[in-house]
């Protein structure tokens, strides 16, 4: 992107970066993460709202304000404002606290997993502060109801401390690398059965779906059980580098006699090893898919395929588009 004066228009509905390839998904959810945005300013983040909303409206700016400059602060206002509304998003539930608040949650699942006391503890945190930031970042079109909040809550905890605590017993005489990926399972396991229950009511009413140029064109079911499918999968793919990883290197410092002769390295090894591979490798598993996901028109449900044809003349769109929630 060249940083000279912006000529034209941008269209900020986009991502700075080209999101048809894996390197520029990356590039987005890495800049999206950036722990670096929490030390932002209250007044730098105002004024980037500012500037971001002003040339989104076409207001005239200032004729040194490069597209550097603006891309800067969409990036800024993005991290710390809901898009739709524009209030601002408590501190620990916006996307740069991904990586501070998950390396101590992971780290705790982690260093403390042959603990009843411990595996109950930070289970049941982590759920309480996903569910938490998932609340703060819907969108509009999120229809949940403080009912299926708390039925998602509910369930997911349970899953995670039941299936932590049943694989902790039934691999109690297995090898210590085999218990360490227990945190892992239980996290797995509560994404698959919490994400469907908080997201009912999209699969009953469909979600949104749009062309090419971001006309929305209704509500289907068909991209709302993909969306969730694959929102599944990358919850899980997520968790994988720090939580896989992770554990492979503590078994190593554990075999070496490292956490024996000094064990008050065990929280801070696992939040810190954790906190490197969320960094920097978390992004890469966010980047399999794009935010922007698309359909073909065919693989839609047919009174959606029958409104579309009506709507087009019988042309309807090649593929239709849906948000991808990360």
């Amino acid at each position: 992107m060249c940083s000279n004066k912006h000529v034209g228009r941008l269209n900020l509905d986009e991502s700075q970066y080209d999101q048809d390839t894996y390197w520029g998904r990356f590039r987005h959810y890495f800049q999206r993460t950036n722990p670096f945005n929490l030390f932002t300013s209250s007044d730098t983040l105002e004024d980037s709202k500012c500037l971001y909303l002003k040339y989104r409206c076409g207001e005239p700016l200032a004729a040194d304000v490069t597209e550097d400059e603006i891309w800067r602060a969409k990036a800024l206002f993005e991290s710390a404002y809901n898009t739709e509304t524009g209030e601002k998003i408590s501190f620990w539930a916006r996307p740069a606290a991904f990586v501070p608040v998950n390396m101590v949650l992971a780290g705790g699942m982690m260093a403390y997993y042959k603990s009843t006391p411990g595996v109950v503890f930070w289970q049941w945190l982590n759920q309480t502060y996903n569910t938490w930031v998932g609340y703060k970042n819907k969108s509009s079109d999120d229809e949940i109801t403080n009912t299926q909040l708390i039925t998602s809550y509910v369930v997911a905890t349970g899953t995670a401390i039941g299936t932590a605590l049943g694989l902790n017993r039934l691999l109690v005489n297995s090898p210590s690398l085999v218990g360490r990926f227990v945190p892992f399972l239980a996290v797995a396991a509560a994404h698959c059965v919490g994400t469907p229950l908080l997201k009912a009511q999209t699969l009953k009413n469909g979600t949104p779906i749009y062309d090419d140029c971001h006309n929305k064109l209704g509500y289907s079911k068909n991209a709302a059980y993909a969306s969730i499918s694959d929102s599944i999968v990358n919850k899980i793919f997520i968790a994988m580098p720090p939580m896989i990883l992770t554990p492979l290197m503590m078994n190593y410092l554990e075999r070496r006699g490292t956490l024996c002769r000094y064990p008050w390295l065990n929280f801070p090894a696992h939040a810190g090893f954790a906190g490197l591979c969320l960094t920097f490798l978390s992004p890469l598993a966010c980047a399999l898919y794009a935010q922007r996901a698309h359909m073909p028109y065919k693989h839609l449900e047919t009174d959606m395929r029958e409104a579309l044809c009506k709507k087009f003349y019988d042309r309807p769109p090649k593929y239709v588009y849906y948000q991808q929630n990360v």
